[in-house]
């Protein structure tokens, strides 16, 4: 919808999922996430950016999980159009369902939040603080190409 991907690869053992992911948010802002000090007087975009996630399944398809994200966030200012990145480790928690269409395809919507330590980047005489905190709903589409019976 925004332009960007979100490319993942897992491995489930039995109730528990290891996840490698790619993400590229593409014209997604990011800045109307964020909790508490999110700024109107900027965007915030994901670049192409690894992750690690580490999940649970607690209940049929409804599964927990955490993560580590290595972002990169294009910052832009809306006045300017000056864009500068900040570079974040973002660690968060999740709870997402899998809605299978068949035995292969699914769909699987979520809640995410991202927590990060202070990250600024300066631009003339502003300076701008990524949110500490963004919940995020996400949509992921995918498919289970085998199954263990």
């Amino acid at each position: 919808m925004y332009g960007g991907y979100h490319f993942a690869a897992g491995y489930r053992y039995k109730k528990f999922r290891v996840r490698v992911s790619v993400i590229n948010g593409g014209t997604y802002d990011a800045e109307t996430a964020g909790i508490n000090n999110s700024s109107s007087d900027f965007k915030r975009f994901y670049k192409t950016s690894p992750g690690i996630f580490l999940g649970y399944n607690i209940w049929k398809n409804l599964e927990v999980y955490t993560y580590l994200e290595s972002h990169t966030f294009q910052i832009e200012q809306k006045s300017t159009g000056v864009k500068k990145d900040v570079d974040s480790y973002d660690a968060g928690a999740a709870v997402s369902y899998q809605f299978f269409i068949g035995r292969i395809f699914y769909i699987q919507p979520g809640l995410h939040l991202y927590l990060r330590t202070n990250k600024t980047a300066d631009f003339a005489n502003v300076q701008y603080h990524i949110p500490n905190a963004d919940f995020s709903v996400v949509v992921r589409v995918g498919a289970r190409l085998w199954r263990q019976y």
